[in-house]
C-alpha cells in the first residue's frame, strides 16, 4: 500500500500561517522525492502520493523563510524524520517560532 503526505506550518510567534515556506521530502537514503512551497494557509495538501513503508525526512527551510520576514532564526532548518507504516495518509504539522518548534503526527 502506498501512503500520502501533507503538512501545515504555523508561525506561533505571530499566530499566522507560514505561507511560502519551502518544504522538501527525502527518502532515508537522501534522495529528493518532492518539494513545494506552503500555500497562503501554510499548507501543502499533497506533498507526496506514493510513499513506501520506510523512514522519510521532511525538511522545512525555516532560516530562509524567517530571513524573508526580517527575522533571524536560531534553527535554519527543521528536519523531521518519520516512519511510514501501514496507514494510508500521514499529516506532519509544524508549529514554528524563531527560537523553537514543535511537531506531531496529525490527522
Amino acid at each position: 500500500m502506498m501512503a500520502t503526505l501533507s503538512t501545515h506550518v504555523l508561525d506561533v510567534s505571530t499566530g499566522r500561517p507560514a505561507a511560502g515556506l519551502r518544504v522538501t521530502l527525502e527518502s532515508s537514503d537522501g534522495n529528493l522525492l518532492a518539494e513545494a512551497l506552503t500555500d497562503a494557509d501554510g499548507r501543502v495538501g499533497a506533498l507526496a502520493g506514493d510513499l513506501t513503508a520506510e523512514d522519510h525526512v521532511l525538511r522545512f527551510d525555516t532560516g530562509t523563510w524567517f530571513a524573508g520576514h526580517g527575522t533571524t532564526a536560531f534553527y535554519p532548518e527543521v528536519a523531521v524524520t518519520f516512519t511510514v507504516g501501514e496507514d494510508e495518509h500521514y499529516h506532519v504539522p509544524l508549529l514554528l517560532s524563531p527560537y523553537g518548534y514543535s511537531t506531531y503526527r496529525g490527522s
